[in-house]
């Protein structure tokens, strides 16, 4: 009997076992990202495509060395094997500005099996000003409005646009010795936002740029013929005067201009809630108890805005969504 029973749950388990495989397998498809904090956004990118016929697996483009960046996914032995069944997922830096005027920008534009991000970089996208109200709501648990995010980052690319412009002709005409990406961010960077009167901060900038754009002008003048040619040309590309911060190289974008703008917002916010409770607490225990509960339940803004996904409406976004779809239509 015992014997029997052993047989009997032997089989049920091999049964139960079977059944979890996928009745036809799925193709896999490995998507070699730039570093660690790549994963997460093309994970969750290339998770909508994925059905019962495809999934992805997202990773780091070396198995045998810890070699990362967009050299290491692009130009070593990966480029030559990208295809049906591997794909290279990268930030577009300044590339896709230069329309093919590199190789890499080159390869990165007519390969199907190269995804790029079309803004700087994933954190841009992290920064998207449609969402920053909300990653203020999720540190602090406080919805008060205190600064119109989207009008704030609006008029900060408008100011930072035309020395943007220059920066593109730089990089362009590899002329980095005289202005390069480092120098530009240190004129559109902010200084401390108050929230009272957060258009000082762009006023402060505003003066540093023009000063710069005059310098510019007046050393170059030969050459304002091919800004104007070059602001239609990027116009094409989606780059506008009211989107630059999506341009702009994604860590100075993050530390200089938008935690700036955050870490002030998000302390008045929790100091308004933590009032709150003072005011509304019947006694030192009730206050005591709410406030390590309200303490408890805040989470670092510099943690919430990596988890920012409201980039999904963006623009830029739905491009690089639109090249998945043409991939995946190569591959069927």
């Amino acid at each position: 009997m015992g014997k029997r029973l052993t047989e009997n749950l032997s089989s049920l388990y091999i049964e139960a076992a079977n059944s979890l495989r996928p009745k036809k397998a799925r193709r896999k498809i490995v998507a070699y990202v730039e570093s660690y904090d790549d994963i997460s956004f093309w994970r969750a990118l290339l998770a909508d495509y994925e059905d019962n016929t495809r999934y992805f697996e997202v990773m780091l483009p070396s198995q045998d060395s810890l070699a990362k960046g967009k050299k290491t996914v692009l130009m070593n032995h990966l480029g030559k094997q990208l295809g049906e069944n591997m794909i290279a997922c990268v930030d577009s830096d300044y590339d896709y500005l230069l329309q093919g005027r590199t190789q890499t920008s080159r390869y990165m534009i007519e390969s199907p099996y190269v995804l790029q991000t079309y803004a700087y970089a994933i954190e841009n996208y992290h920064c998207y000003a449609e969402g920053l109200h909300e990653v203020c709501v999720t540190a602090t648990l406080n919805d008060h409005r205190l600064i119109d995010f989207p009008a704030f980052m609006k008029l900060y690319s408008q100011i930072a646009y035309p020395l943007f412009i220059w920066s593109v002709w730089f990089y362009r005409r590899h002329i980095l010795s005289e202005f390069s990406l480092l120098d530009f961010c240190s004129y559109v960077k902010l200084d401390q936002v108050s929230t009272r009167h957060p258009e000082r901060s762009l006023e402060n900038m505003a003066k540093k740029v023009e000063r710069k754009l005059r310098e510019l002008e007046r050393k170059h003048s030969n050459a304002l013929h091919e800004i104007e040619s070059l602001k239609a040309e990027l116009l094409n590309l989606d780059v506008t005067p009211d989107n630059t911060y999506m341009f702009i190289q994604g860590h100075h974008i993050l530390d200089n201009v938008v935690m700036r703008l955050l870490i002030p917002v998000c302390t008045v916010l929790r100091r308004e809630r933590e009032q709150q409770i003072h005011d509304l607490a019947l006694h030192n225990i009730q206050l005591q108890n709410e406030l390590t509960n309200y303490q408890r339940s805040q989470v670092a803004v510099e943690v919430v805005i990596h988890k920012n996904l409201y980039y999904k409406n963006s623009p830029l976004y739905k491009k690089i969504q639109r090249d998945v779809e043409r991939f995946l239509k190569i591959i069927k």
